[in-house]
């Protein structure tokens, strides 16, 4: 049920370098009035240090932006993505020519803070069900224009994508289904686009409409702020159908001191919003020395 981003494609590379472009841009614009202070020639060395404890995510979007301003610049990582460092730990190492490496510095550092929190984060949920069967999944409650970038980041800590947009997956919501009205009229209607999407997914919000969802065929439920009696029983429910279960998911108020519990019901997933709209990005610096 994982939406399908290829991290090693071309199309992918776009993404990053359209991403990097557009901050360097909205940063730059015409030119960087402080780092003309240097001398053209100047030469320096750099590295980044790790003020807290993370899992380190955002190289792609780091190498884009220092290699647009430098291309022959040198990057060493110490820590590799997706790994753990330690506070006053160095992750990386570059050298390159010194006004490059000084208009490139935030900007490739709040690619770095941000998208290091988001696998952080992620990294901590996904620790918190470990055992369980329970998968960590992210949702749409992303920042405007890094929503790719932010679901990278979860997959590198260890979540799962839900669905990227509106255009690529079927989720029927509780609005949806009174538009519709009522489960089975939406999923009626759900059937006629479905060769086009790469699952339907309705929510529900009751065990009467969980059984009406699963008679009508559904095989992918999402369960809306239930408590837990009430998962254990929809769980219940679902395994009875055997090998014609469904997929359940836990969505609404999830909180990692809650997470254990709401794992242990049972359920196959577990959809957070807070992954990558409540997130306090990750303290990193760069130190610069003369090369």
């Amino acid at each position: 049920m994982d939406s399908t981003l290829d991290f090693s494609s071309a199309e992918w590379a776009a993404v990053v370098r359209a991403d990097a472009l557009r901050a360097l841009d909205e940063d730059v614009a015409g030119g960087d009035l402080t780092a003309s202070l240097i001398a053209s020639d100047r030469r320096a060395e750099a590295r980044v240090l790790a003020r807290e404890a993370a899992v380190l995510c955002g190289a792609p979007w780091v190498e884009t932006v220092v290699r647009q301003l430098d291309p022959a610049a040198r990057i060493v990582w110490h820590v590799a993505e997706g790994e753990r460092c330690a506070p006053d730990q160095t992750v990386l190492e570059i050298s390159g020519a010194a006004r490059a490496l000084l208009t490139a510095e935030r900007t490739a550092l709040n690619f770095l803070q941000l998208l290091s929190a988001v696998a952080t984060k992620t990294a901590a949920h996904v620790d918190a069900v470990r055992g369980t069967r329970a998968q960590i999944v992210d949702t749409r409650k992303t920042l405007p224009g890094l929503r790719l970038a932010q679901k990278y980041a979860v997959r590198i800590g260890g979540g799962v994508n839900h669905r990227i947009g509106l255009y690529d997956a079927v989720l029927i919501k509780e609005n949806h289904i009174v538009a519709a009205g009522g489960v089975s009229a939406a999923l009626r209607a759900a059937a006629e686009v479905a060769g086009r999407a790469k699952f339907v997914q309705i929510e529900v919000e009751t065990l009467a409409q969980l059984d009406e969802a699963l008679a009508n065929g559904a095989r992918m439920l999402l369960l809306d702020n239930m408590d837990l009696p009430t998962l254990r029983e929809a769980v219940r429910r679902n395994d009875a159908a055997g090998a014609g279960r469904a997929v359940l998911e836990i969505s609404g108020g999830v909180t990692l001191d809650a997470l254990r519990a709401l794992a242990e019901t049972g359920v196959d997933r577990i959809s957070i919003g807070a992954l990558t709209k409540d997130v306090k990005a990750i303290d990193f610096s760069m130190r610069f020395r003369e090369a």
